[in-house]
């Protein structure tokens, strides 16, 4: 329970394995700053054993997230 508030709250705050926390950073920076995004983030995340389908992966369930969330949000739909 402790791990999912933290996660709710602020994920740099929850005992994640280094992989784990690299991917938040990422999915973090993706969300935030998406033109700061560079190669080096990729890199990165090749570092800590993610291969080029798993990056796609994260990238494109990220994105989606954000947009869906940009969707609802333009719509006047609240969150729960």
């Amino acid at each position: 329970m402790e791990l999912i508030e933290a996660l709710r709250t602020d994920y740099r705050k929850a005992d994640l394995n280094p992989a784990d926390r690299a991917m938040l950073d990422y999915v973090a920076k993706l969300t935030h700053h998406p033109v700061r995004c560079t190669r080096q983030d990729i890199e990165m995340l090749h570092g800590h054993g993610f291969d080029d389908t798993a990056i796609l992966q994260i990238n494109l369930i990220a994105s989606w997230f954000n947009y869906i969330n940009r969707v609802a949000d333009g719509l006047g739909v609240g969150r729960e």
